[in-house]
């Protein structure tokens, strides 16, 4: 009696404790890959590089770069819009254009390596330039990469251009606050596109 009592209370407190546990595959269902590309809803851009496998098909199946153009080059098909595509919106393009040669074409479409998310540093700085983003990449981060800044940077008042439509925001960073142990200035994360000015 006393067993089956014991066996009960252990069965509860597992039930509970299954219940109130987080469900941890929610939480990284859509986080970005390691390569920066959020799975699924990624828009691929010019210089991205695309792995495309064509079942039982190697003559057709290949790595290619997207050209500065958008458009990616494969056998029999010529020119492919990618730019401003998901892969999956490729895979469709590609298997709708290959029924044309083959039957029922089996394709994926892989974005192997992501060199189209930019941002420019300008100004102040030892090394100016475009850098590539990966992943969560702040303002800092892209300063340390950039840096050191020069014995005439104004700190206080970097700021960053972002594209927003037809229009351009401004977003003011001082590096001081963000080091500072009062630490008012939030150290953002950059989008593509984003150019930082360091005056």
């Amino acid at each position: 009696m006393r067993r089956r009592a014991r066996q009960l209370i252990f069965a509860v407190i597992a039930l509970s404790i299954t219940a109130a546990a987080p469900d941890f595959g929610e939480a990284f269902r859509d986080q970005p890959s390691s390569n920066g590309a959020a799975q699924g809803n990624y828009q691929i851009g010019a210089d991205d590089v695309l792995d495309i496998v064509v079942w039982n098909n190697t003559d057709m199946s290949r790595i290619v770069p997207v050209r500065p153009d958008g458009m990616i080059s494969l056998p029999l098909l010529n020119d492919v819009q990618a730019a401003g595509l998901t892969a999956m919106q490729v895979r469709d393009i590609l298997v709708s254009r290959l029924a044309e040669f083959m039957e029922t074409p089996e394709v994926s479409v892989i974005v192997k390596e992501v060199k189209s998310a930019k941002v420019t540093v300008i100004g102040q700085v030892k090394t100016p330039g475009r850098y590539d983003i990966k992943g969560r990449s702040t303002v800092m981060d892209i300063l340390a990469l950039a840096g050191p800044f020069t014995d005439f940077a104004s700190l206080g008042r970097i700021f960053v251009l972002r594209p927003s439509g037809s229009t351009t925001k401004r977003l003011s960073f001082d590096y001081n606050e963000a080091v500072s142990r009062r630490g008012k200035q939030e150290n953002f994360v950059l989008e593509p596109g984003d150019i930082i000015v360091v005056p």
